[in-house]
This record gives structure tokens, sequence and C-alpha cells, in this order.
């Protein structure tokens, strides 16, 4: 096993850019490792020194920081600065931060940022392998039947949801805990069981709680929030690692050694259930 990474994705992993915006640097002739001019397919290790336009990545001296944000309805969950309402302007953080997942629109509850690129793509790789809960209030009650669908799996766009925790809290509201992150999940399996959503809050992440944070405000994670979130996340990480491992052996077997394997029918997912 090597510590070593891609030109692209250690500028990916250090929150400068994209991996097709890294590989146009490399091209431009804009990045040297080690002082000398990369090419496309470089790898860097811990000890090299990595500069863009001869400013040095990979030394952030920088304090990690990670928010937990109450994004109210109306808040878009995107960095763009022309979208109205973009969630990086209504934190309005005094640096540079990236939003951790996405609400839609409509939704509200927490949403973590973060100023680290690396933190970001870590937690977005181990997605589907850590809780996220919320609660729902719906137009209709709920009935025992649709509670235990919802708990084994309702089709929505063509395939299965991923078995879920389902619990009412009152004639019309649930609390649902999710570990998969396709596009409007819950809305959408509410929909398939004649129900609508009048009301969506995400209320915990992982191990970080929204609790009694107003809307439209933040706060810095607690260090032992932080170290826990790191441990779980590690955790993740090793068994998303593993999964790979296994169905990549898996292709193998039934591909044999002179077929690749066959690549994910499945349409990409966004990359958070809402």
């Amino acid at each position: 096993m090597t510590d070593r990474l891609r030109i692209n994705r250690f500028f990916t992993e250090h929150g400068v850019c994209s991996r097709r915006a890294a590989d146009r640097y490399v091209e431009a002739g804009r990045v040297r490792i080690n002082g000398v001019p990369a090419k496309l397919g470089d790898t860097v290790g811990p000890g090299d020194e990595v500069t863009l336009d001869g400013d040095r990545i990979g030394q952030d001296t920088r304090r990690r920081v990670v928010l937990a944000y109450h994004k109210p309805p109306g808040i878009e969950c995107t960095s763009d600065p022309r979208v109205p309402d973009n969630i990086i302007d209504a934190v309005n953080y005094p640096e540079r931060i990236f939003h951790i997942g996405r609400l839609d629109k409509f939704s509200e509850g927490l949403i973590l940022l973060t100023n680290r690129g690396e933190l970001v793509n870590q937690i977005l790789r181990a997605r589907g392998h850590h809780e996220k809960e919320y609660v729902v209030d719906v137009d209709l009650p709920i009935s025992s039947a649709t509670l235990g669908r919802m708990r084994h799996g309702i089709e929505i766009l063509g395939r299965m949801t991923a078995p879920c925790q389902a619990e009412r809290l009152g004639p019309r509201t649930l609390r649902m805990v999710l570990i998969e992150g396709r596009n409007r999940q819950i809305r959408r399996m509410c929909e398939a069981e004649g129900l609508r959503v009048r009301r969506l809050t995400r209320v915990r992440v992982m191990n970080i709680e929204l609790g009694p944070l107003p809307r439209g405000r933040w706060r810095e994670l607690a260090p032992r929030e932080l170290a826990d979130l790191e441990r779980r996340l590690a955790r993740a990480e090793a068994r998303h690692a593993a999964q790979v491992l296994s169905l990549q052996g898996a292709a193998g077997l039934a591909n044999g050694p002179n077929n690749a394997p066959p690549g994910d029918a499945s349409p990409d997912d966004d990359d958070d259930d809402d």
C-alpha cells in the first residue's frame, strides 16, 4: 500500500481545484514537483514539494474548521456565487469553505461545511456507510403498513431503496435514518406511499446533531465531536475499501482474466437524500 497520490488527485485532496482543472494546470506547465515541471500522471508523496505558479500546495497550516449549519428552506446547497441564496453566501464565513453533501432547496436542517477539501472528499467517499437522521411531517396519517414497507425498501426510480429505520413520532410525523444518498429519496419514498412531505428536517449526520441550533445559524464542532467524526470516517472508509475489493474480486471471477468488469449500469445519484 502506498501514500502516493496522482498529481490531479493531490490537488482535489487539498481543496485547490477539480482533477480536470489540475490536469490543465499541469499541461500548461504551471505545476512543479520538487522543482521539476510535473507531467500528467505523476504521483506525489508526503515528502514531496508541490507548487502551483510558485505557491506551495499541501503545507496548509490553517486551523481545521468544521461547521454545523441549520439550513433554512430556500437556501440552495451550491457554492456558485451566481445562484441567489447560495449556502456559502448565507453562512458568510470569513474564509473559503465547502459544503458537504446537500439538502434540497425546500428542506431544512443540518449541513456540515469545512475549510478542508480533503475532509469533504473523505466524507463523500464514505457515503453509504454512515447514518443521516430526518424528521418528516406528511399530509396524511402514517399506517403501520407504510412503515413496514419503508423499513424493508421501496422501489423508486426503478431501484429498491436500502433498508432503513422508520418510526412514527406522531400520526403524521415520522423519524427516518438512512445510510444511502439518493436524490430526493425521502420525498420519493413518501410519494410512493401516497404521502406528501410538508416539512423535512435533517437532525443528525453520523455523530453530529442539529440540536437547538436556530435556523440560519452555525456553530463550530467541538474538539470531541470532531475527533469522534474522524474515527467514524476512518472506520467507514475501511468498510468501503473492503467492499470495493470484494466487488472487484467478484467481477474478476465472473468476467475472467481477459474481460473487463462491467460498469455500473445505474445512474449516478446526487450525493444526499432528502
